[in-house]
């Protein structure tokens, strides 16, 4: 199970990696949008930018929805929990060990000679 969730955070990761997929989950963040919309809002071609909507949605981050001929991108803000918890984790890992070295700066010693 462990490893799923590895992987799977791999993804978002890897995802996230590049600017302009940052922007676009930024810009979903404020609401759904047409993939045409979101497009003119990046200096590049749409197939260019088609690459980066399959990759935020191969990896979870966005969903896009059909509805004739417009295809709407939406936020997975479900998918983004996984990077929160991960980091809450990392933030407590690094917490206890600067706890630990605090103690042991300002502690004083007891077998001073």
């Amino acid at each position: 199970m462990a490893q799923y969730v590895a992987a799977q955070l791999d993804g978002v990761f890897v995802a996230l990696a590049d600017p302009t997929r940052r922007d676009v989950v930024r810009r979903l963040g404020r609401g759904p949008i047409s993939v045409g919309d979101l497009a003119r809002e990046f200096p590049m071609t749409l197939p260019s930018f088609m690459k980066h909507v399959r990759t935020l949605e191969a990896n979870g981050l966005i969903r896009t929805v059909k509805s004739g001929r417009v295809r709407t991108c939406v936020l997975n803000r479900e998918r983004l929990a996984l990077l929160d918890d991960w980091l809450a984790e990392q933030r407590q890992i690094w917490e206890e060990r600067t706890d630990r070295l605090e103690q042991l700066v300002t502690e004083p010693e007891e077998n001073q000679p």
